[in-house]
């Protein structure tokens, strides 16, 4: 695909989900073998170009989720090129047996694309919401999770998800004009973070939306004299242990900031990392808290869980000059 200036901002206007549907098409036209099937999402996974494009690469399964996962499977078992899109919570928990066996135990190849996780469906409640889905395919062997930073990355995920090894779970997060991480092209490549500032003091590691807040929360620390580090984290497993490591030797607080719930998400998989070390500095995990709560906006649910950049700020500055 043509990735520019042009095409990135175009990718941010229209949000992760639609540009999954563009990075589909282009797929369609390369990929003979491939079939992509969706949840009765093709509208909102942006696939509806795709469908009318390729209809005889595309299958709608209806509300049937788990059917959706066994019949990528089976598709995967005879050689195809297998993608699978319906909203976060019902592409990971609601087929979570079926992952677990013809995915990871079977280790059948299948593309996984979670639409609009973390809050961004906050007007529907914690139904739509997804907190959880990292930690649960986290578990799963032989499952690589994604997160990608803004929409651009959406696209370079889904492009180098398809030749990947294994099975590979996409988590979108954010919605339409998501603010823009990288406005030009990159290199990107599964299982390597990327550096986006540097710092000395403290170094933040984020994924998915939260990625464009640290650096806005980076900038805000450095107003108070306060040098951060900010590494984009795209790849939750396999975790990028070496950057990890380096941070953890070079920087005296190390910050997780996800989209996520505390629990089984980055921080987590950085902190496992952390233990194994012989010597290893302060880690604060920033995230969704271990509840669920009321339904509201997408920008309201951020700031009342404190994941705004002011709010992100003071805690980090907070914690950075406390002695524990």
């Amino acid at each position: 695909m043509n990735v520019n200036k042009a095409s990135m901002k175009m990718w941010s206007r229209i949000g992760p989900r639609a540009a999954f549907g563009l990075a589909a098409l282009e797929l369609g036209k390369s990929i003979d073998d491939l079939i992509i099937l969706t949840g009765d999402t093709s509208t909102s996974a942006g696939l509806d170009r795709f469908k009318n494009s390729f209809p005889g690469k595309f299958l709608d399964t209806g509300i049937a989720e788990q059917n959706m996962i066994g019949i990528a499977a089976g598709f995967s078992s005879e050689g195809f090129t297998v993608i699978t899109s319906t909203f976060s919570p019902f592409q990971t928990m609601r087929c979570c047996e079926q992952i677990r066996m013809n995915l990871g135990y079977m280790k059948q190849k299948v593309c996984m694309v979670g639409l609009a996780s973390g809050l961004v469906l906050g007007p529907l409640g914690y139904s739509h919401c997804c907190i959880e889905d990292v930690s649960i395919m986290r578990s799963i062997p032989g499952i690589t999770v994604i997160s990608p930073a803004d929409s651009g990355e959406t696209v370079k995920a889904i492009l180098a998800a398809v030749s990947h090894t294994e099975s590979v779970y996409i988590r979108l997060t954010g919605g339409a004009n998501n603010p823009i991480v990288y406005e030009d092209d990159y290199d990107y490549e599964i299982g390597k973070s990327i550096t986006l500032r540097e710092g000395k003091d403290v170094t933040i590691i984020a994924s998915g939306t939260m990625v464009y807040k640290s650096l806005e929360t980076s900038r805000l620390l450095n107003e108070k004299g306060i040098s951060s580090k900010v590494i984009n984290m795209h790849t939750i497993k396999p975790l990028d242990k070496e950057a990890v490591t380096k941070a953890s030797d070079t920087t005296s607080l190390l910050v997780t900031i996800e989209e996520h719930s505390i629990i089984g998400g980055l921080g987590s998989a950085v902190s496992q990392h952390l233990a194994s070390l012989k010597k290893s500095t302060r880690l604060e995990i920033i995230g969704l808290p271990d509840e669920y709560g009321n339904a509201g906006s997408y920008t309201d649910l951020l700031e009342s869980r404190g994941l705004s950049e002011n709010l992100l700020a003071k805690k980090i500055e907070k914690k950075f000059f406390s002695k524990k």
